[in-house]
């Protein structure tokens, strides 16, 4: 099954890819390797899912954001690579930012609402590398960041 064809059983749809919110590209090509820009939780545009983690966003919330945010990875690639998803031999590296307090410490377990989706749709070449950072703030009040790098095969 193709990772499109994964999506639609999964009932998702890709939704045109955010504009950037401030100096870059949301997608960088170099060789075999595809490097997207860090995306947020936006539905139609907009940041879905505000706040932090451990203050006013709940754990559950904080999985849905990474997911969302996955999803805006996928819509950028899908745009940005001449056979959409079906470029992807290898999902190499996911990087997640969580907006939270000082003390909340489930950080990895709000990243697996993005890594959980990366399997789903791509099967065993969704396994990736991953590092997950709390931070204080992010672009847009967002309560989530993720970013990856992928292998074109």
């Amino acid at each position: 099954m193709t990772p499109t064809q994964k999506l639609i059983e999964l009932g998702i749809t890709l939704p045109v890819p955010m504009a950037p919110v401030a100096t870059y590209v949301p997608v960088s090509i170099a060789g075999n390797l595809v490097t997207v820009s860090g995306q947020l939780p936006a539905i139609d545009g907009k940041v879905a899912v505000t706040g932090k983690l451990g203050l006013n966003v709940s754990l559950e919330e904080g999985q849905h954001a990474a997911r969302l945010c996955l999803i805006n990875v996928l819509a950028q690639l899908n745009a940005a690579l001449p056979n959409g998803l079906a470029s992807i031999t290898k999902i190499i590296r996911l990087g997640g930012f969580i907006a939270a307090t000082p003390d909340f410490t489930q950080h990895a377990v709000v990243m697996n609402g993005a890594s959980d989706l990366a399997v789903a749709v791509f099967g065993d070449i969704g396994r990736h590398a991953r590092s997950t950072i709390g931070v204080p703030s992010l672009p847009l009040d967002a309560a989530v960041e993720v970013e990856g790098l992928f292998y074109l095969g």
